[in-house]
């Protein structure tokens, strides 16, 4: 309460009390708008990171389970040789902003093509589980784009929500405490004036 210690003494000192106190609410009302629509974004965000956990988890056991065929029809080294040769996915994050929250929006994934040079998988089984993983991957990808996404808006969530009650517990109240010692004693020393005056009229 730094702010309420300086003031000084006087109608100046309980203007400036008046105007941060006025701040202060209206500080707090903004942050309570945005703590509300932050909420909101936040809850959205957890169903679709639940509902992209889900495909993940259900394209990942589907994409395992043909790599299970592949490997008892083929082998190790039929998915040895079928995987010869093969790039790596790359995965591009397009990044959003929510309420000063800067998350992210959508991904893409670009899975390279088989070159002509590298080996066919032997089996169906092993063609169906490479494009399995395929899609498996991409389901990672919006998975853990999702999650960090719903983090760090529920981060911005917990720290808007801290300001609030520090406003609203804290310095609001002691804004108005001040406030009023501050209208207590302009009045005191209204009143103090005031006979003084008549005090001296009468002599």
């Amino acid at each position: 309460m730094t702010g309420a210690r300086r003031t000084p003494p006087g109608r100046a000192g309980r203007l400036r009390l008046r105007h941060s106190l006025d701040v202060a609410e209206r500080g707090a009302d903004l942050l309570e708008q945005k703590l509300r629509i932050l909420r909101s974004e936040h809850q959205r965000l957890l169903r679709a990171e639940q509902e992209a956990a889900g495909a993940w988890r259900d394209l990942l056991a589907e994409a395992e389970s043909w790599l299970l065929r592949g490997l008892l029809l083929g082998g190790e080294q039929a998915l040895d040789a079928a995987a010869a040769g093969i790039g790596a996915a790359e995965v591009t994050v397009r990044w959003a902003t929510s309420m000063g929250v800067r998350h992210p929006a959508a991904v893409s994934l670009s899975v390279p093509a088989r070159p002509p040079t590298a080996a066919a998988p032997t089996n169906t089984a092993l063609a169906h589980a490479e494009a399995a993983y395929g899609r498996a991957v991409r389901a990672a990808a919006e998975y853990a784009a999702a999650h960090t996404a719903a983090e760090l808006v529920g981060a911005e969530v917990s720290s808007t929500r801290h300001r609030v009650r520090a406003l609203r517990r804290h310095w609001i109240p002691r804004l108005r405490e001040a406030l009023d010692r501050s209208d207590l004693a302009l009045e005191q020393a209204e009143h103090e004036d005031s006979v003084r005056r008549r005090w001296a009229a009468r002599h």
